[in-house]
């Protein structure tokens, strides 16, 4: 089998580890380029750069997918492309370079949760119906007939936090990957069309969506708090010593009287710390 990876983020790296756990190995990674991150903006290559120089296997990482890059692509002679949390739309013409088309692990249940932000928006939504879908791509966004599909239990303590589920879709849909992409390569699987009067959407997530109004209602207030877990992480404005002060909230907890509790934040040019912590000694009051 020979196939070229298209990913970028933890979740594609999930998704590598349980290939390779299966010997399969990707001849070729393409990924995102290395991008400022941090405070001193320091250029950072992307977890699935850093993943493939690890296991020694060849990465590029183009700005564009240019006709010199599928020119490139096509001299491959892959069986298979096959994509996972890559970020970027991929042209008609690069699906259709392999003689087995262009697979996509999509972290939900398709048709449902469409788009960029399926599993944090499932959290959102305190929606527990997860799953993984290989679809056979076309040019349209996660429409494409299902190849295979896998309902995923969710974690007993829910909501998860937001990179604990993406750990667990991720290696969930790497497994299901490994297990069908030989099947797929022989043509024993005839892929089925969705559904799409059945389709919902994910949104691009945004920093601003992080904001949690503490007069809210609870429940939603710790959906947020988990959802946005990591990035782009969920916060409150609170008055300290007469000035507005942004509060990074990183966990929080409903008490046995089903008020939202703030657990750890990281304040405004802080390191993360105890909410209690941070309340300790001056008069603090929030200003949601």
């Amino acid at each position: 089998m020979k196939f070229v990876f298209f990913g970028t983020g933890n979740i594609a790296v999930g998704v590598l580890e349980e290939l390779s756990a299966a010997h399969l190995v990707p001849a070729l990674i393409t990924t995102a380029p290395d991008k400022p991150a941090g405070r001193g903006k320091k250029l950072t290559p992307p977890p699935v750069k850093a993943w493939a120089n690890m296991h020694s296997i060849s990465a590029i990482q183009p700005e564009k997918l240019d006709s010199q890059y599928l020119k490139n692509l096509r001299a491959l002679k892959a069986d298979v492309f096959v994509v996972a949390d890559y970020g970027k739309i991929l042209p008609k013409e690069l699906l259709k370079i392999p003689k087995h088309g262009t697979l996509n692990m999509h972290p939900s249940l398709l048709p449902r949760l469409r788009g960029p932000s399926p599993i944090r928006t499932a959290i959102l939504n305190d929606d527990k119906n997860i799953g993984v879908t290989i679809m056979l791509m076309d040019e349209k966004m996660d429409h494409g007939p299902i190849v295979a599909q896998r309902p995923i239990p969710p974690p007993q303590d829910w909501p998860p936090h937001g990179r604990e589920l993406d750990e667990l879709l991720a290696h969930g849909g790497g497994k299901l990957l490994a297990e069908i992409l030989p099947t797929w390569l022989r043509g024993d699987i005839v892929p089925q069309p969705q559904n799409h009067d059945l389709a919902t959407y994910s949104e691009k997530i945004k920093k601003e969506d992080g904001l949690v109004n503490l007069a809210y209602e609870p429940r939603k207030n710790l959906l947020k708090v988990r959802a946005y877990d990591g990035s782009p992480g969920a916060y409150a404005f609170f008055e300290k010593n007469g000035k507005k002060l942004r509060v990074r909230i990183t966990d929080a907890h409903l008490d046995e009287n089903g008020s939202f509790t703030i657990d750890r934040v990281i304040p405004e040019g802080k390191k993360e710390m105890s909410y209690e912590e941070f309340l300790r000694g001056t008069k603090t009051q929030s200003r949601s």
